[in-house]
This record gives structure tokens, C-alpha cells and sequence, in this order.
């Protein structure tokens, strides 16, 4: 079975009257990935999360997990996933370990078995401190916690986190950011969020999905890349301006440049190649030629928010035409 994929997804649609909250959806995810999965208030990811883990029916299609299949054997399914909703439900007037210990053995845990994962839980997402405390008066950052130990406590080999960080100062965000990165290769992750940086920090690869459908199945490297615009080329020289101006139009690379005076003798230099052109080590050598000072070289950068608001936008003018 190692050689399975955790999740796959084939042709999966599910119908609400007069409505499709997710249309034909075609996805895998491998074992110990950990995979963001993105997109705006109503594009289908609630849905397929609780369809995964077997709390919802599908119109069509079908999904399996670690092998098995959500519909026809939803029992096996549940064993393997741990699942954390966006709306916490914890049973606010239990004590931190009590509850632990009672979702234990609802997930089929017993005796010894159950006090030890509870103290391993209970460890991993820091905890211990606060064992005996009910959980009503545990602040949000520990509550989430609290649901994340839940979620990992009968050792699942997949984890589905439905909004983890939502409400969090940045404190927390980033303590839950570190416990979901060290879950990654002995657990499988599917991180549903919508702070974008999070996923850039966290995440191998995302799925990006947009009334129903998915845009883009990809790392997040390649998805900014994607959108590079051709690769445009950011450098600082120490140069006059006219000087650069007449370098820059008569290398024929360089397709368009835009100009900005920085501090003191240097220039911001912003250039677009032509097509399949990199031209850093271009400019090194012009740079180098003429006697100039070279103050940094960078091809610009994306964000995964650039790459989302142009996939899901131009998705919406298609939709509109």
C-alpha cells in the first residue's frame, strides 16, 4: 500500500439544488506531502474536504484515500484522516487532557494506548502546561491547539486542516506554522488557508481551485515562475542615467526597461527580456565592460497572492464572456 497515493480524486462533482459546488474535480496528492489548498469564499474546498473525509456524499465521481474509497468504505477512511474543521467544536467544558482522552477512545484507542498518545499529543502541540485547564478558558491560540492534538491523536496518515491559524495573533501563527511543517513525511497534510504566506512557508505544493474547479496543481516555485512576466530583471548601478538609458536601448535582450534614481549615484534599473531570455549574466558583463558599480542583481519575485488573484480573476472573465 506504501506506494499509493494518500488521496486521489477523479471526476469528483457534488450538486446542490440549482447550484455545483465543485465540478469534475481531478487531483493526488502522494504520501507526506503537505499541499495547500486555496481559493476564494465559495470555490468548492469545505466541500471536498468533508466529502474526503467521508462526512458528505458526492453527486459523482470518486475518491479514495491511503487506497480507500470515501463512499463504499467510509469506516476505513475515517481511521486514516485526522480532520480539524474551521469552527473548532470542542467540548468547552472539559478539561484539556479529559477530552483528549475521550476523543481517544471514540477513535477506537483503549487503555494504555489511550494515555500514551494523549501525553504524546499533548507534548506535540505544547499542551502539558495546560492539561488540567478546562477548555473553555483557554485562550484561541491554545484552543487550536487543542483541536490540532485532536486531530493527530489516533496517529491518522492524513491530516486535513480547515483554516488552523484563523484568528490567531502572530505568536501562534507561527508555533502552529512549525508543528504543521514537522508533520510533514510521516503524515500527509492538506492545509486549506486563506493567508497566503502561510502556504509559501508551509507547503510543498498547492492546489488552487475557483468555483469548483481547479486552476492550478503545482509547487509554488513554479506557479511564480508562471507568472514572471518573462523573467524581469532587477538591478542597481551606479551609472548615469542617460548612460544606461542609451545601454539599455541598444541591447537588443531587452525588450523594455523602466528607469528610477535610488540613493546617491545609483539607478534602479527594472528590464524585460525577450522571450526565453535570462539577463543577469548580461548585465553582469555590461556592467563589468563599462566600469559601472553593481549594487544588486535579482530577478523579481511573485508572490503566491500575484499568482492567485491573476489565476482566479482570468478565471472569472472566462466565466463572463
Amino acid at each position: 500500500m506504501s506506494d499509493v497515493a494518500m488521496i486521489e480524486v477523479d471526476e469528483l462533482t457534488k450538486r446542490y439544488a440549482g447550484h455545483t459546488a465543485i465540478d469534475r474535480l481531478c487531483f493526488s496528492v502522494a504520501r507526506g506531502e503537505i499541499v495547500g489548498f486555496l481559493g476564494p469564499n465559495g470555490a468548492g474546498k469545505s466541500t471536498t474536504m468533508r466529502i474526503l473525509s467521508s462526512f458528505m456524499p458526492a453527486t459523482s465521481g470518486s475518491a479514495r484515500v491511503a487506497g480507500f474509497d470515501v463512499f463504499h468504505q467510509p469506516d476505513e477512511v475515517r481511521r486514516r484522516i485526522g480532520y480539524m474543521p474551521e469552527n473548532n467544536p470542542l467540548h468547552l467544558d472539559m478539561r484539556v487532557r479529559e477530552y483528549l482522552k475521550f476523543r481517544a477512545k471514540l477513535k477506537g484507542l483503549s487503555g494504555a494506548a489511550i494515555r500514551e498518545r494523549v501525553d504524546v499529543v499533548m507534548s506535540q502541540c505544547g499542551l502539558t502546561e495546560v492539561a488540567g485547564r478546562v477548555i473553555q478558558h483557554l485562550s484561541k491560540g491554545f484552543r487550536q491547539r487543542v483541536g490540532l492534538a485532536d486531530a493527530l491523536v489516533h496517529e491518522p496518515d492524513l491530516i486535513i486542516l480547515d483554516e488552523p491559524t484563523i484568528g490567531l495573533d502572530p505568536n501562534q501563527i507561527r508555533s502552529v506554522r512549525q508543528l504543521i511543517k514537522d508533520l510533514a513525511g510521516k503524515h500527509t497534510v492538506l492545509l486549506s488557508t486563506h493567508i497566503l504566506p502561510e502556504v509559501e512557508m508551509t507547503c510543498s505544493r498547492v492546489l488552487i481551485l475557483n468555483q469548483g474547479r481547479i486552476l492550478a496543481s503545482d509547487t509554488t516555485a513554479n506557479l511564480q515562475r508562471m507568472l514572471s512576466d518573462g523573467g524581469q530583471v532587477v538591478a542597481e548601478i551606479a551609472a548615469g542615467t542617460e548612460e544606461l538609458k542609451a545601454c539599455w536601448e541598444a541591447t537588443p535582450e531587452v525588450r523594455q526597461y523602466n528607469l528610477s534614481a535610488m540613493d546617491g549615484e545609483y539607478v534602479r534599473c527594472a528590464l524585460t527580456p525577450r522571450e526565453g531570455v535570462d539577463l543577469r549574466p548580461l548585465i553582469f558583463e555590461v556592467v563589468v565592460q563599462r566600469g559601472w558599480k553593481l549594487r544588486d542583481l535579482a530577478r523579481s519575485r511573485h508572490s503566491l497572492e500575484d499568482v492567485f488573484v491573476h489565476l482566479t480573476r482570468a478565471s472569472k472573465e472566462e466565466e463572463a464572456e
